[in-house]
């Protein structure tokens, strides 16, 4: 008489196999919701491997975002990984640590009194929030002094897309001054020629995407200070500081105030996850003074527990990034900060200098930190294109596994190529040497093979982020 018995210990490994050479020979559910469970380990490896065919997060030097974390940020991340932001009743700690970053800014950045701000997901929803204050404040100056309130408009140069999203959603004029050849940034001229009583705030950017180069916030706020002498109208100024307000303060302190000590400077934001060095999911975004915050964009909620104000665009979020960012700031330090991005600039430079000695290819933004961010942004002569275009190279650098975009400007310059690298913290001077043999080798191959058809910026295989 037979008995049944559980599986032996070698019996169940074969069991697994075979489980695991069924999912094998079959892909992972793609269109329609899976009926069965799968086993979890399996599930894993086969996900783990189908990452690998992701590009190298080390290479990628098209990103601003940060691409390294120290052991210490991932344990805090587990840590906080159940928590959700928003709800400070049962996370008040977890609140107290936001609070705090939010007084650390506003120390950065000289706000005059009390600091008010919050984290956002990125500097995207911190530029919106900002955006919408000002709309807010315009709109009740506008109905004060008995005037419409239908063709609200801002005054920027060529922005990152975050703020044509902005314009478009909330119904604003995008008074965008595009580029040209002797005129790369905002200038004081081409900011007067656009405003006027229907302006809701300009938009100097420190650290603009396309070239990494710092527009001029102090000469932009003397000249609208100028314009209300003389007129009376009163502009205030956002300054889109998603690269620069975690640059500047430490690697060009001595600059002309681009901050709250200008007093039309009425709010700034940041990316924590880019040059604040946390990781991917945390933006910043601060007011010079509460009043610059109209009560009637800030929500009580009481459903949670407690009465919590809330002004942010997304609701429920994790909480480990603005506590990563606080480790950021205790563990950094102003010297800290000074001493990571001081040598990405140093990197930059030598990657400008190197670069920039190639036949045919001219230097834009050298990655030195009084001019803008560490970012090297180059562009050919007409004797380098006519073998080959920055397109190509991109393509002949990814083969290598270097993702480093091409990409046009705007106005006058958007059909002609440009091409950029962002050195960030884990971009050593070895892995740059590696890069500018890399490019040598495919300058090099097209000297000898010319491309025989040139690629465009339509057929590009890269990803910009512009």
């Amino acid at each position: 008489m037979s008995t049944s018995h559980p599986p032996t210990a070698a019996e169940t490994p074969l069991e697994a196999d075979a489980e695991m050479v069924a999912m094998l020979s079959q892909p992972l559910p793609r269109d329609g919701f899976p009926k069965r469970p799968s086993q979890p380990e399996m599930v894993f490896q086969i996900l783990s491997e189908e990452l690998l065919l992701d590009g190298n997060s080390k290479q990628n030097l098209a990103t601003f975002c940060q691409t390294w974390e120290s052991p210490h940020v991932h344990q805090l991340m587990d840590l906080a990984i159940d928590k959700n932001l928003i709800d400070k009743d049962e996370y008040p700690q977890t609140a107290e640590i936001e609070r705090r970053c939010v007084s650390l800014l506003a120390d950065l950045w000289n706000a005059p009194g009390e600091p008010v701000g919050c984290s956002t997901v990125g500097s995207s929803e911190a530029s919106m929030l900002g955006g919408m204050a000002a709309k807010w404040r315009w709109r009740a100056r506008q109905r004060a002094a008995g005037k419409p309130t239908d063709r609200p408009n801002m005054v920027c140069g060529s922005v990152q897309i975050c703020w044509k999203k902005f314009a478009r959603y909330w119904d604003i004029e995008l008074r965008e001054i595009e580029m040209t050849p002797d005129r790369l940034c905002l200038t004081p001229e081409s900011v007067l020629e656009q405003v006027d009583e229907n302006t809701i705030f300009v938009v100097p950017t420190l650290g603009v995407t396309y070239h990494g180069l710092y527009e001029d916030v102090a000469a932009i706020s003397r000249a609208l200070d100028d314009l209300q002498a003389r007129t009376g109208l009163d502009v205030p100024i956002h300054v889109d500081a998603a690269s620069g307000g975690f640059l500047a303060p430490f690697t060009s302190p001595n600059r002309e105030p681009w901050d709250f000590r200008l007093e039309r400077v009425k709010s700034i934001n940041a990316s924590g996850h880019k040059f604040g060095m946390a990781p991917l999911g945390v933006g910043w975004v601060l007011w010079r003074e509460p009043q610059d915050l109209p009560d009637d964009l800030v929500f009580h909620v009481s459903y949670l527990g407690g009465d919590m104000p809330t002004f942010q665009i997304n609701f429920s979020r994790p909480a480990g990034q603005v506590i990563a960012q606080y480790y950021d700031f205790v563990r950094f330090g102003r010297d800290g900060y000074a001493a990571v991005h001081g040598s990405c600039h140093a990197v930059a430079q030598a990657c400008a200098a190197e670069i920039g000695s190639l036949e045919g290819f001219e230097i834009i933004h050298d990655g030195h930190p009084e001019r803008g961010i560490p970012a090297v942004v180059w562009t050919l002569d007409e004797n380098a294109a006519g073998r080959f275009t920055l397109y190509d190279l991109a393509d002949r650098l990814r083969m290598r596994g270097w993702q480093v975009p091409a990409y046009p400007f705007t106005g006058d310059l958007a059909n002609r190529a440009f091409q950029r690298i962002l050195v960030k913290r884990d971009f050593t001077r070895e892995m740059a040497d590696l890069l500018l043999a890399d490019i040598r080798q495919a300058v090099a191959h097209f000297q000898d093979h010319p491309a025989a058809s040139r690629k465009t910026s339509g057929q590009a295989g890269s990803y910009n982020h512009l």
